[in-house]
């Protein structure tokens, strides 16, 4: 007779007790394959429980399939292969994150969050959960609610020069993801060119969707157009306004060469990044390519990340209108990644003036914070030695040593001093002769006066004390 202790005040029900114990049992072979199993009411006289519990139980393991039932002969144990009797543990190294303790970090993908408009944000939230009601239960259309596809239509057609109608709108979690989209409708069985330097998670996204990427290199006005030739590429990532890091802008005349390029066969594209275009600091925003696009050949990709939130992960594409077809042919089974809730609030956002208010008070912010960083610099004991490049855009700026320091050397002394920065080379995704030497990455958006005052102190302490020194060892 089957003995198990149940316990009447455990956690676990008693029914879900006297399952587990019989269920191990038969796996690991102490009840043998076809033998037969105490009825029910013996079962619970034994144990001095219920037969509603053994029921219970019995019924569970009928349903996992641990047991069968044989009509007016009881319950019988199924033969379960012995997987796991004489198991060895696997041993898994799990990687330890990196210990970075840092003061101060010059990050360049954060925001300030104390600007969110957090009141009207809520607000609107409000406002939406009234008015949309069970709307904001049904998933939204694959491509996004059109309420917010309209509204970035206005928006674009207003600040950025792009007419476009809301059915060449897509609205995905991230530009990751619309990315993956991209890839998978215009094939990986191409070449995709990309800016080196770039953001280094760009390139992996490429990759990690199986596209052919080759890094093209960069002169003052850009992306060289005799190396996309020379690479066979028939796609190209450019950040025109305001190139990542290295804060190029890509002339006008470039951009019709450019432009030019993919007119050329019916199969070349480029895909615009407009990421920061909100924040020029010294003149009105550059207009993006995709207002110069009369062939119809730029994919135009922005996010919300850095004007709102990147929690958010709000971002869009404009697609030419001569992939629209091929898109909902091939790829309207996605979902739509960003819930309804979230677009109809931000669609909302946009209609108000909300967001253009909000964006005028964060670019005075941002700029109030870049001249005080630059002011800072500009003071610092290491200014004579020092270059700022990139300032005049986004939300950050890039400070070149002549001091005798390399940029391996300007990294670790800014770390041993409490503060973390990014050289030049970590964007960089393949060897190039003509990387600039001894530069950092200093992002700003995050940063307040006073914090800023400390870090660049300590930068100070770092890299005047040791310059012209011989840090071979470092």
């Amino acid at each position: 007779m089957l003995t198990y202790h149940i316990n009447n005040k455990g956690i676990l029900p008693m029914y879900e007790q006297l399952y587990r114990a019989i269920r191990e049992d038969i796996i690991n072979g102490v009840i043998k394959g076809g033998e037969k199993l105490p009825s029910k009411r013996r079962l619970a006289e034994h144990l001095k429980i219920s037969q509603i519990t053994v029921e219970n139980a019995y019924s569970q393991l009928l349903a996992e399939g641990y047991i069968i039932s044989k009509p007016r002969s009881g319950y019988y144990a199924e033969q379960i292969i012995e997987h796991n009797k004489k198991a060895k543990p696997i041993s898994y190294e799990i990687p330890k994150p990196k210990n970075e303790d840092y003061l101060y970090a010059f990050h360049t993908n954060t925001v300030d969050t104390e600007c969110f408009p957090f009141s009207s944000w809520a607000k609107l939230l409000r406002s939406e959960l009234t008015e949309k009601a069970s709307k904001l239960l049904i998933a939204a259309p694959n491509q996004g609610v059109l309420e917010l596809r309209q509204q970035i239509c206005r928006y674009l057609a207003e600040f950025r020069g792009i007419y476009a109608i809301p059915e060449q709108i897509v609205i995905g979690a991230g530009s990751e993801y619309l990315l993956m989209l991209l890839i998978q409708l215009l094939g990986r069985n191409r070449i995709y060119a990309l800016e080196n330097p770039c953001y280094p998670k760009l390139n992996n996204v490429f990759k990690a969707n199986g596209a052919n990427v080759k890094p093209i290199t960069l002169d003052k006005d850009g992306l060289k157009i005799d190396e996309l030739e020379k690479n066979n590429a028939s796609v190209v990532y450019l950040t025109p306004s305001h190139q990542f890091p290295l804060g190029i802008v890509m002339p006008v005349a470039r951009r019709i060469k450019m432009l030019k390029w993919a007119e050329q066969t019916g199969d070349r594209y480029i895909i615009e990044d407009d990421y920061d275009s909100e924040f020029r600091y010294t003149s009105r925003p550059i207009p993006a390519m995709k207002e110069l696009d009369h062939y119809d050949r730029v994919i135009y990709l922005n996010t919300f990340a850095k004007s709102l939130a990147p929690s958010l992960r709000i971002s869009y594409m404009v697609l030419p209108k001569s992939l629209l077809k091929k898109y909902r042919d091939e790829l309207r089974f996605y979902s739509s990644t960003v819930p309804s809730f979230e677009q109809y609030t931000l669609a909302k956002f946009i209609k108000t003036g909300m967001f253009e208010r909000h964006i005028s008070r964060i670019r005075n912010l941002y700029k109030s914070r870049r001249d005080i960083l630059l002011e800072l610099l500009n003071k610092s004991a290491f200014s004579k030695f020092m270059e700022i490049s990139g300032e005049d855009a986004g939300l950050h700026l890039m400070l070149t040593l002549k001091n005798g320091l390399s940029e391996r050397q300007m990294v670790e002394l800014a770390a041993q001093n409490g503060v973390h920065l990014h050289g030049i080379s970590d964007y960089y995704i393949a060897e190039c002769e003509k990387k600039p030497n001894s530069t950092v990455v200093l992002g700003y958006a995050g940063l307040n006066e006073d914090i800023m005052k400390k870090a660049v102190k300590c930068l100070e302490n770092a890299w005047t004390k040791f310059a012209l020194c011989n840090y071979d060892e470092l």
